[in-house]
């Protein structure tokens, strides 16, 4: 079996590196998420696989920009996907305790950031 090629992805190439204290935000955020876009699922960092917002099994913020950046590249190489066409964006994101679910700060986004 051949090896698998990495790819390795621009800055960019989930929307600009943002810094969450610096955003002029309509709530707060606790940290950076990777959401698929046209749809409200985040990548899981246990399982590396999406998952809904509202699945108790989601664990969805990261601590920095950089590891939300590690975390949607190595699902993009390990699916073999094209870089330029992933549909995959780092999103400002909380967790909201009395509902026990992941928040989108700014709901579903569609399209490439």
């Amino acid at each position: 079996m051949g090896a698998m090629i990495r790819t390795q992805l621009a800055d960019d190439a989930f929307g600009d590196r943002f810094d969450l204290k610096s955003l002029p935000l309509p709530r707060r955020a606790a940290g950076y998420a990777v959401q698929r876009l046209n749809t409200d699922t985040l990548l899981d960092r246990a399982s590396a696989e999406f998952l809904p917002v509202r699945s108790p099994l989601l664990s969805g913020l990261f601590a920095s920009f950089d590891e939300a950046h590690a975390a949607a590249s190595g699902w993009v190489n390990a699916h073999g996907l094209n870089p330029d066409g992933h549909g995959l964006a780092i999103v400002p994101a909380n967790f909201d305790p009395v509902l026990q679910r992941h928040v989108l700060i700014y709901g579903v986004l569609r399209g490439q950031p």
